[in-house]
């Protein structure tokens, strides 16, 4: 099972992310591991600079970017194939 960081502080973007995020696992029929990092220590070590980001099994793919759901749907394609 893939797991999907979303690293942000809460904002509209961060949120907006989530969701795209969501719909675009459901629209695939996946099963993953989805998880909010709202915590700034966190989200440094991470080595995130800008947020809204996004990771997949550790690896960031997005960030300082509210990618579409489209967009997410490649990327979790391309990721589960691996």
């Amino acid at each position: 099972m893939k797991s999907i960081e979303i690293y942000g502080t809460g904002c509209q973007k961060c949120e907006q992310l989530y969701e795209n995020a969501k719909i675009a696992i459901s629209e695939l029929g996946l099963t993953c591991d989805i998880k909010k990092v709202t915590d700034i220590t966190k989200i440094v070590s991470a080595g995130i600079v800008l947020t809204p980001a996004v990771a997949v099994d550790g690896n960031i793919q997005f960030s300082g970017k509210v990618p579409a759901v489209e967009e997410l749907k490649i990327l979790l394609q391309e990721e589960c194939k691996s």
